[in-house]
Parts: C-alpha cells; sequence; structure tokens
C-alpha cells in the first residue's frame, strides 16, 4: 500500500462510525448466507459451488469496505486479487471488530450523557461534597480514557485488517524485495563493469598514447644532433609528462576520489567544482556525517552530472544543492543547457544503478531546450 496522507480527523471519525453500519451489514450478510448456504456447504458434493457463492457477496461487501477506507482514511491500495479464503476471513474479522468498535462507541456516547446528567446535578444540587466531585470526576475520566484507547487500538486493528486483505501479503512483499535486490544487484555488476571498460578507454586512448608520445620525445632528444634541438625536446617532454600526471589524475578521481576519505563529502565535491570548465554553484547543508557508502554514491551523482553538463548541454552554469531532511540526503544537479538528456545512457543508468543500490531514487527531468534538473534521494539510515 502507497504512503497515504492522513485524512482529518473529523472524516476519520466519520469514517469510523459508518464502519460499525458496514460491520452490521456484514454480520446480517453471514447469517442470511449462512442460513441459506448451510446445507449445501455441509455437502461435499456442493461444497465448491456453495462456497463460490458466499465468497462472491463477501467479495462485494469487501469493496465497500475499501472505497470507505478510500473515503473516509485517504488509504490508497495497489492492485491485489485476494483468494476467497482471504476474502471471507477478512469480513469475519471485520465483521468483528467493527462491532466491538460499534460497543466502544456506544460506551463513549453514553459515558458522555453521564457527565452532562452528572454537570447538571452539580449545578442543581450543591449538597455535593469536593469530595464527591472529585470522585466522579476521577471515574469518569479513566473510563473514557479507556474508551478512548480502546477506540484507537480497534481502529488501528481496521487499518491493519485492510492492508492484510487489500495489500499484498507478507510472502508477496518479500518476494518482491528478494526481485528489487537482484535486479539491483545485476545493475550494480553492470554499471561496474561499465567503468571498467570507461577506465581501460580512458588509459589506452589517453595515458597510454601519450606515454608512447613521451617515450618518443625522449628517444628524439637521445638521438639529438645539437643541444639546442635535444633542450627543446626535452622541454616538450617535460610537459607531455606534466600533461600525462593530470590525465592520469583525472582518471584516478574518477575511479576513487581519495578526498572522501580524507576531507569528507564537502572538500571532494569542491575538487568537482575546480575540474569542471563550467562555473559551479555549490550548496552544502549538511550537518551530520554520512556513511561512506552514501558519500560516494552522492560524489559520483554529482561528477557525473556536472561532466555530462560540461561536454553535452553546452550550459553556461551548473548549480548543485546537497541537503539532509531527517534520514534522507537529497542532492540536485540543474545546469542551464538545452536539455534533451537520455534517461536511459550509459551513465545515467550506471548513476541509477549506484543509487538503487542504496535503496534511493535517481530522477532525470531534462526537457528539450533545458534546464536539465538531475535529482537523487538516498537514505542515511
Amino acid at each position: 500500500m502507497k504512503e497515504p496522507v492522513a485524512a482529518p480527523f473529523l472524516l476519520r471519525v466519520l469514517g469510523v462510525l459508518i464502519g460499525c453500519l458496514t460491520a452490521l451489514l456484514g454480520l446480517v450478510y453471514f447469517l442470511v448466507a449462512g442460513a441459506a448456504l448451510g446445507a449445501f456447504l455441509l455437502s461435499p458434493s456442493t461444497r465448491g459451488r456453495a462456497h463460490a457463492l458466499l465468497a462472491s457477496g463477501a467479495r462485494r461487501l469487501t469493496g465497500l469496505e475499501r472505497r470507505r477506507r478510500s473515503v473516509f482514511f485517504h488509504d490508497t491500495f495497489p492492485e491485489h486479487h485476494a483468494s476467497d479464503q482471504q476474502i471471507l476471513r477478512y469480513l469475519a474479522a471485520r465483521t468483528y471488530s467493527g462491532l466491538l468498535c460499534g460497543v466502544v462507541v456506544g460506551l463513549v456516547d453514553f459515558g458522555a450523557v453521564l457527565a452532562g446528567i452528572f454537570a447538571v446535578s452539580l449545578v442543581s444540587h450543591s449538597s455535593m461534597t469536593w469530595v464527591d466531585v472529585v470522585s466522579q470526576v476521577v471515574l469518569g475520566g479513566t473510563l473514557l480514557f479507556l474508551a478512548v484507547q480502546g477506540l484507537r487500538a480497534l481502529t488501528d486493528q481496521d487499518a491493519r485488517l485492510a492492508r492484510e486483505c487489500f495489500g499484498p501479503s507478507e510472502r508477496e512483499l518479500m518476494q518482491r524485495r528478494i526481485d528489487e535486490l537482484a535486479t539491483s544487484r545485476a545493475a550494480v555488476v553492470r554499471a561496474v563493469d561499465d567503468e571498467r571498460r570507461r577506465v581501460e578507454r580512458d588509459l589506452h586512448d589517453g595515458v597510454q598514447q601519450r606515454l608512447v608520445a613521451l617515450a618518443m620525445l625522449l628517444g628524439r632528444a637521445r638521438r639529438g644532433r645539437t643541444p639546442e634541438r635535444a633542450d627543446a625536446l626535452l622541454e616538450q617532454a617535460h610537459k607531455e609528462a606534466r600533461e600525462v600526471l593530470t590525465e592520469l589524475r583525472e582518471v584516478a578521481w574518477r575511479v576513487y576520489p581519495s578526498a572522501l576519505d580524507h576531507l569528507g563529502l564537502r572538500e571532494a565535491l569542491g575538487g568537482v567544482s575546480e575540474r569542471c570548465a563550467l562555473p559551479v554553484r555549490m550548496e552544502y547543508d549538511v550537518p551530520d556525517p554520512l556513511p561512506s557508502a552514501v558519500e560516494t554514491a552522492a560524489y559520483f551523482v554529482v561528477s557525473e552530472a556536472v561532466t555530462n553538463a560540461a561536454k553535452h548541454s553546452s550550459a553556461e552554469e551548473v548549480s548543485v544543492r546537497v541537503t539532509a531532511s531527517g534520514a534522507r540526503l537529497t542532492v540536485l544537479v540543474r545546469d542551464s543547457g538545452t536539455g534533451g538528456a537520455d534517461p536511459a545512457g550509459s551513465g545515467l543508468t550506471g548513476l541509477r544503478s549506484r543509487v538503487a543500490a542504496l535503496d534511493g531514487t535517481l530522477h532525470v527531468d531534462s526537457p528539450l531546450g533545458g534546464p536539465t534538473t538531475i535529482t537523487a534521494e538516498l537514505p542515511c539510515a
């Protein structure tokens, strides 16, 4: 069941009162249908069809209960096909709890009437002592407290019964969770493999080619016929060596930024801003330390999004906002580019897999014409 928006208190009270009436309707149904189908339910030859007829009527009443929960309690249940046994069991339990809830409501009303009579007698008869008044107030307050607590417990039971009937079973929830974890694990493996291929490509096409060029420059310098020519080649080789070191550092940061371990997420994101060719406006509001896995995922979301904006979006600036609210970290990256980012692209798919592995969510909003907004939400607990 999706998390509902809480209904107003008076609407929920009305839903409880109507639940008492629907429970009475369920009791009447069981009495009438039991009397009509009892003999057929006892006979093995007709038991199956009689049970199906009984469950069919119960399913209609259960649909009425579902609408009551939806209207008065704002419950939103996913599509779920309950078995006949589950329907009958729910309606029987709902009938019992609803009638018991009606008894509690009646006791509350009876207590309210007695309280009114006591107030009238207190005003009209001044002979009552303060001991009598205090004892009556304590007794009435205790009974009212017990009645209200009982009503709350029965209301919670009503919600629990609805979740068990209309929502997926514990077995289905467990199977769904297993499927999600298996999918997430497979996606993480694919993302790691893609990242390895990208690192190998960067090393092969970038660093390796520069090292070959450096070796050739040094060889030419050794074979230089004049000192001036050798010096010029050595200076060019020195420049090439600095560029190789810079590119190696970039590759290492894409694999894993060591600043995360030594300086924390804030400083690591500052490094992303410094290396970006575009102006990056950074907002960081995270008061408490974060788990290492969350910091790593947040870093790669920002790094990949900023790199994509610099390469493909024709943006003039990028804004990054990292905030924590309760046990949830929100990372928002927005650029002023032309939009049209493909959420199914390899980079964003890898980010989504990395975030999903932590039970987080990644949303990409990139209409044509821009702007592109990437939002990641990560649980910190």
